[in-house]
């Protein structure tokens, strides 16, 4: 690395995402239940429970959140290297990522106090934020695989899971306010199963096939139909919509992997 590349403004950014990094994940922590805090399960009245409505996937979901806090944690310490201070490509990503940390937390501070309407808010600007950097990690080269893993895979990860996290979360607030969609409960929550297997495409066409966004917008489409299968509010609609949604993202990401993409620009 060429130390006179190196700008004050870079150690900056590098201190801000650990900073950050680190608030997300104390905050994580407190809506897990610990230090006091209330799972997110069972805050906001149980608005977002695994029972509370037909777009809620069943509880060994969030499972994932474990490995993606983890990927977190170990990008804001790599990313924190001195081999790693003038990267332009983390120069584009970093303060992007440590947003996403920023309303993550935010995003759990809402719920604990029941601020339904604001959480809403509050996922879709992360949802936003992920996408962006998402596309950034899409449109330029990895230094090599460790940042693969570290950023696109992070990244993909965090996108797919908030992109199921995200229709739950407005579901869970619409059913808080009393629209329960009456008879045609299972056909709102088909077309907002079926929407999510669409993002979950479009993202694979963007991406020429990344793994990462599909893997973990499956995983949550998956655990939503066994909720829908095997909990209440049952419903068959709802669990076939999921997995029609999970074999249509997985169809077009192994093609798009198949075809190949043009070369990512340096």
């Amino acid at each position: 690395m060429n130390n006179a590349s190196i700008h004050p403004a870079d150690r900056v950014r590098q201190t801000v995402v650990i900073v950050v990094a680190v608030v997300a994940i104390i905050s994580a922590a407190v809506g897990s239940g610990a230090f006091g805090g209330t799972p997110i399960q069972e805050a906001a009245g149980g608005a977002l429970a695994a029972d509370a409505t037909r777009i809620a996937p069943a509880v060994p979901a969030f499972a994932i959140w474990s490995m993606i806090y983890l990927g977190l944690a170990a990008f804001a310490v790599w990313q924190a290297l001195p081999a790693q201070t003038a990267s332009p490509r983390l120069r584009r990503l970093g303060y992007w990522v440590a947003a996403s940390l920023a309303l993550n937390a935010a995003w759990i501070l809402s719920v604990q106090a029941g601020w339904l309407l604001v959480s809403v808010v509050v996922i879709v600007l992360l949802l936003a934020v992920l996408a962006f950097s998402f596309l950034v990690c899409a449109d330029t080269r990895s230094s090599g695989w460790v940042e693969t893993v570290l950023v696109d895979g992070v990244i993909g990860l965090y996108l797919g899971w908030v992109c199921v996290a995200t229709a739950a979360n407005i579901t869970a607030v619409l059913v808080a306010a009393g629209f329960t969609g009456g008879p045609s409960a299972d056909v709102w929550a088909v077309i907002v199963l079926l929407m999510a297997g669409a993002v979950g495409a479009a993202l694979a066409w963007r991406s020429f096939g990344r793994l990462a966004p599909a893997l973990s917008l499956c995983w949550g489409l998956v655990w939503v139909a066994v909720a829908r299968l095997t909990g209440e509010p049952h419903s068959v609609a709802a669990a076939v919509a999921a997995l029609v949604a999970v074999g249509a993202v997985a169809v077009v990401t192994i093609s798009f992997r198949v075809m190949g993409r043009p070369p990512v620009p340096a």
